[in-house]
């Protein structure tokens, strides 16, 4: 591959399409977070067949694998991580693909079947370079849940880590497109759940009766007015009822009504005032309409706060693998949540995107049950985090900071 001046790292025809038959099998097999089992002995055997050595015990459905000098033969090795997440979704998949879930009710719909293929594949061209340091392999679980990350530093995956990097498959970018940005590119993503309680009675006779259907729905109806009259909006945020239930039957006025929903903010003092108007709004319902409200707040996860000398090293990594003009800017953070901000709490790092928009799949979103992705992602994915994790050792006024 190259001298260490020119290193560059690209997958061969066999290694991309051993990448593909990789996501297309646990495409078909999806799990739920921290239900990993199938995926976590499926990427053993794969790491097994590459002489890498690994680790599954007492790490939940997760994985870790080092390539380079164990801790006990170099204690004083650099050490940097590459993480990819395991998890599918409660999904049920409509994509025809030949290659579908055989799970009801679940799927792969977010590409983390993609992000599996692609740390094997840069673990497969690792494995054959002289590399100045460590690298770890992070196999993580329950991205989706929040969970998995926490896991896997509690229970000593992430142990000797200076840094770390990972990409998430973006369908709004292009394949042969890569962006790297400093700063925040994920947001806090909080929990809410509201419940209502009014008085029970006949669905005739209204009068007799506090009815908790129409308290709520007026109570979804003026958490709308939050974002759009009382934040500023140069900053990106979101108020959003994900569930509303309440009611037994159809002549029965409701005396419960329950929503559930999420807020997303980029901003720590938009958050507090999102969360303050939450609780006015219903502490007002109470003399409103004579209902008994009470609002929960759940702490979500923290924002993905990029290290600027880590998106510097992303970017560099990234120019190498698709030149100047395919690394481009995520303009705007990102209202969703990754619990790679954990990681982030520890050392330092960058998330990136990866281009994969499908040209016969242009709105389909993630986390929809017609998601697909462009798989010419996979060779893209691969070798920047080779590149990457192998700048970075370079890199010893980082790592030693």
């Amino acid at each position: 591959m190259g001298s260490k001046e020119d290193l560059l790292f690209k997958p061969d025809d066999k290694l991309t399409e051993w990448m593909r038959d990789i996501r297309r099998t646990i495409h078909q097999h999806p799990e739920l977070a921290n239900e990993e089992h199938h995926t976590q002995r499926y990427i053993c055997e794969k790491l097994r067949k590459l002489g890498i050595p690994f680790r599954s015990e007492g790490l939940h459905t997760g994985v870790v694998a080092t390539i380079g000098p164990s801790p006990a033969e170099n204690p004083d090795a650099r050490c940097v991580a590459l993480r990819a997440d395991l998890d599918g979704l409660p999904v049920d998949e409509k994509t025809g693909l030949s290659f579908a879930s055989k799970l009801p009710g679940r799927m792969h719909a977010c590409g983390h079947d993609g992000h599996v293929a692609m740390l094997l594949g840069a673990a497969a061209m690792l494995q054959h370079v002289e590399i100045p340091g460590r690298v770890i392999l992070l196999f993580q679980p329950a991205e989706e849940s929040g969970e998995g990350a926490l896991e896997m530093i509690e229970d000593g995956a992430f142990a000797g880590v200076q840094a770390i990097f990972a990409g998430h498959i973006d369908r709004h970018f292009r394949v042969g497109q890569i962006a790297a940005e400093p700063g925040l590119i994920c947001a806090y993503t909080d929990k809410f759940e509201i419940k209502v309680c009014g008085r029970g009675g006949h669905a005739a006779r209204p009068h007799e009766t506090i009815d908790a259907i129409v308290v709520a729905s007026l109570l979804v109806m003026s958490i709308q007015t939050l974002v759009s009259r009382e934040i500023n909006p140069s900053y990106p945020t979101v108020v959003s009822v994900g569930r509303f239930s309440g009611g037994s039957a159809y002549n029965v006025i409701a005396e419960e009504a329950v929503l559930e929903g999420t807020i997303r903010a980029t901003h720590p003092e938009i958050r507090a005032q999102i969360i303050d108007g939450l609780e006015r709004m219903v502490r007002a319902m109470d003399g409103l309409y004579n209902a008994k409200t009470t609002i929960h707040f759940r702490d979500g996860l923290p924002p993905v706060i990029n290290h600027p000398i880590a998106a510097g090293i992303a970017r560099s990594a990234a120019k190498k693998i698709v030149g100047k003009d395919g690394v481009v800017k995520q303009l705007h953070p990102s209202l969703g949540g990754e619990d790679f901000a954990y990681y982030l709490q520890k050392v330092p790092g960058c998330l990136v995107r990866f281009g994969a928009g499908h040209p016969e799949l242009p709105n389909i979103p993630a986390h929809s049950p017609y998601f697909d992705f462009d798989e010419g992602v996979l060779p893209v994915g691969a070798a920047f985090l080779a590149q990457v994790a192998w700048q970075t050792l370079q890199h010893k006024d980082f790592l030693t900071a």
